[in-house]
């Protein structure tokens, strides 16, 4: 039955939304996109960069687990333009072809950039973008180059540099901790015994501390003059070279020995925590597996992943999980959705319903067809928004790292000023000088000021993801912290968008169990809402279908039962004599109410009528009740007629404004963001415009395409109690930035004093350096603890 051929009354509150059962499903989530204002705009089918892969050239791949060597060229002219300019991740430059590689080595922000201009300066290169949480370097080169000859040239840039390129993270092996951690360990027994001889003999001591110095030297130095001929002088290595030396020019040698020790247990320390930061994507990573089960003509196959196509039929056991976007075929299964929803019970699915890949099946044996191409399913999507993330960074992440750059570079300068001044101009003696100068020059790495912001916007960030909402980047979390008025959408956002009979009325001698199933056997096999209500509320859960049923255009839909006529009609379609004034009455009384009314007649009489409301969502009331603890407003904005927007306003007790259509809702949100910081959440085609003029905008995760690519964040659980969540971990996240910033520059504040005074040596230096980034890193870690 169509839309129209229902013709139920205006107040209906569902909206006649598509028929499509409403699962959680996980539909595409881009950038937004600014260039057109229409919502149809939004729609890009830009397909994510590889994931995993490494170099094939080949349809776009997302998080295929290809083995073809070790560069993935992308053509597909996919993404669209970010807010931040150039330096963004958007589609590939007209007349280049994009590759990506996985690489290994880096700790912080800063080791990306190192890379990222090293990169940079090769030939043919129009673009290098490191993304530091999923560790991969995505390159723009002429289509003219050889991929093969290329893929060499940038390994050895990025090997120059001090970092390596390796294949998928599938295939790549852990290296031994022996010999990962055999650097530090041979330069802490040097220490030890260095040490112990100075007990014996300062004589031979000194001598001990300087070939421990030199040992430690060695590798940083190296490294130190690979970053400089790859474009960054200014790095912590450098730092610490200009520092060692000087301080073995000056006879300090054992203060050498030790900055070279803590700056080696500072650069692990770092590794750790950025591994644990990293550790949620690589655990997403690994919720696909690598082969499948695939129905063939003669059987099941076990199959790649990448080879699967929308269209194929496969299987998964109980306890494997579903390597594609998949639609269940048979009877129904509980899958264990929690990795993507945060949803701690399982999941009953029903035949028809869209499971999202990752999701563990529990209990029974489960044949689905594959609905997502390569590199489309509900992980890739999360792994291209994580990558789109970096990109969309805070505008305090911005500013750091611009002030990073300069930062170093006068620091030195003042060293420099530290070292020559004082003996030039005052006579103060050289050694002295000199010492506090290169202690200065330590306090100049800029390490921890650089990782506090994307430190923990990267924590909020996986956080968010754990709960159920997915987040575009630092700028929009950054937003959300300061939002004060949240609008929202009914249909479809405070309610279901699936109306239930709420009154059964009987109008002759029938019972109310016999009218709903004389009007659940028209309705059978309808996808209208109204008759999926009725069919719902039937007592016999496959109610017998009536004879000859057919939709009456303009009217409802009728059908046959034991040679009776029974029609199902709107009030509005009938005859004035059919209805008597009492029943006109009765109706009247619903609809003002909020609900939808239709009559129910056996030939000509009438036998009852049937109320339906939109219902509202579980967690509605309770979710509001929640954001009014917080101190946020809310305002609810529908294109339905003011008496159903009323009823559900009055159970909410929110404020509202209703007969809205999409630029109605585009100018109330204006007029909102004129007086508070204002969101926007809602689910529907007809949201995307106020999304996009709200301050955020937050899409249901079972919402249409359009608005969940013109929101800056989306609840894929469904559920509006994550509207509290997530605002409250931008807040928690705020604050901790804040934090960080303030440890960062603190603890250099009172270093830069202390070392001008003569306070601080240079040991204590490098120990609170790398004390910071340690702190930085681990108070941003709390945020990855956050339940709610």
């Amino acid at each position: 039955m169509s839309t129209q051929q229902h013709q139920h009354s205006s107040s209906c509150g569902a909206n006649c939304r598509s028929s499509a059962p409403h699962a959680t499903t996980f539909k595409k989530i881009s950038k937004i996109k600014h260039a057109d204002p229409h919502p149809a705009g939004c729609c890009s089918e830009s397909a994510p960069l590889a994931a995993a892969s490494c170099c094939s050239t080949s349809q776009p791949s997302g998080h295929s687990h290809t083995q073809d060597g070790c560069c993935s060229s992308d053509t597909d002219d996919g993404g669209s333009g970010d807010e931040e300019g150039p330096g963004n991740l958007g589609a590939a430059l007209p007349g280049t072809q994009r590759y990506s590689w996985l690489v290994s080595g880096m700790d912080c922000p800063s080791c990306a950039r190192k890379i990222e201009n090293a990169v940079s300066g090769l030939a043919n290169v129009s673009h290098a973008k490191v993304l530091f949480a999923t560790e991969k370097l995505v390159v723009d080169a002429a289509q003219s180059v050889s991929a093969e000859s290329f893929s060499s040239q940038v390994a050895q840039a990025v090997e120059a540099a001090g970092f390596t390129l390796r294949k998928s993270e599938i295939t790549q092996a852990s290296p031994s901790r022996l010999k990962e951690y055999a650097p530090l360990i041979t330069l802490i027994i040097l220490m030890l015994l260095s040490t112990a001889l100075a007990q014996l003999s300062p004589q031979w001591g000194k001598i001990a501390f300087t070939a421990t110095t030199l040992v430690g030297l060695w590798p940083v130095l190296r490294q130190a003059i690979r970053q400089t001929r790859s474009g960054t002088p200014f790095a912590i290595e450098t730092l610490m070279s200009i520092a060692a030396i000087g301080a073995l020019f000056i006879g300090a040698t054992a203060e050498a020995a030790m900055v070279l020790l803590l700056f080696m247990v500072g650069e692990k320390l770092e590794a750790f925590a950025a591994s644990r930061a990293r550790s949620g994507v690589k655990s997403l990573m690994a919720l696909i597996p690598e082969n499948a089960r695939k129905k063939v003509a003669d059987g099941m196959q076990t199959v790649s992943v990448a080879s699967l196509r929308p269209g194929d039929i496969i299987e998964v056991a109980p306890g494997s999980r579903l390597p594609v976007d998949a639609v269940l075929m048979q009877a129904a299964a509980s899958f264990d959705e929690s990795a993507l929803t945060g949803e701690s019970m399982p999941v009953e699915r029903l035949p028809d319903e869209k499971i999202p890949a990752g999701s563990l099946c529990v209990d029974n044996v489960a044949q689905l067809r594959v609905a997502s191409a390569p590199g489309r399913s509900a992980i890739d999507r999360i792994l291209q928004l994580i990558e789109e993330a970096e990109e969309r960074r805070a505008p305090i992440e911005r500013f750091l790292d611009s002030f990073s750059r300069y930062y170093t570079p006068v620091i030195m300068l003042m060293a420099l000023l530290v070292i020559l001044i004082p003996p030039l101009a005052m006579g103060l003696p050289w050694e002295t000088w000199i010492y506090r100068g290169l202690t200065l020059l330590l306090i100049g790495c800029p390490c921890a000021l650089v990782i506090s912001t994307p430190a923990a916007i990267t924590s909020g960030l996986a956080a968010a993801t754990r709960q159920g909402a997915l987040i575009k980047g630092g700028a929009a979390l950054e937003q959300l912290a300061l939002v004060e008025t949240i609008a929202l959408d009914k249909t479809g956002t405070l309610t279901e968008g699936k109306p239930e009979v709420t009154d059964v009325i009987t109008l002759a001698d029938i019972a109310q169990e016999q009218l709903l199933m004389l009007a659940a056997s028209v309705e059978v096999g309808s996808h209208h809402p109204l008759a999926k209500a009725i069919l719902a509320a039937a007592p016999d859960v496959n109610p017998p279908s009536a004879e000859r049923r057919r939709a009456l255009a303009g009217i409802g839909v009728e059908g046959w039962i034991d040679g009776k006529r029974i029609l199902v009609s709107a009030p509005k379609s009938l005859s004035e004599s059919t209805l008597s004034p009492a029943v006109v009455a009765q109706i009247t009384a619903q609809e003002s109410a909020g609900k939808t009314v239709v009559v129910v007649l056996e030939d000509t009489r009438a036998l009852g009528l049937l109320a339906m409301r939109d219902k509202l969502r579980d967690d509605a009331i309770s979710a509001l009740a929640e954001l009014k603890s917080l101190g946020i407003e809310t305002v609810m904005l529908t294109g339905d007629n003011p008496l159903a927007a009323q009823s559900i306003a009055a159970r909410l007790g929110i404020e509202f404004k209703a007969g809205l259509l999409p630029a109605d809702k585009v100018q109330a949100v204006t007029q909102l963001s004129q007086q508070r910081v204002t969101a926007m959440v809602g689910d529907g085609i007809n949201d995307a415009p106020a999304m996009k003029a709200a301050r955020i905008g937050i899409a249901m995760g079972s919402g249409t395409d359009v608005a969940l690519e013109t929101a800056d964040a989306a609840l894929t659980h469904n559920r509006l109690s994550g509207l509290a969540q997530m605002i409250r971990l931008s807040r928690a996240t705020r604050a901790n930035i804040r934090q960080n910033i303030s440890i960062a520059l603190g603890l250099k504040a009172v270093f830069l004093v202390t070392t001008l005074l003569g306070l601080t040596g240079l040991w204590l230096a490098v120990l609170a350096d790398s004390g910071a980034t340690a702190l930085v890193t681990a108070n941003a870690l709390r945020l990855l603890r956050k339940k709610s």
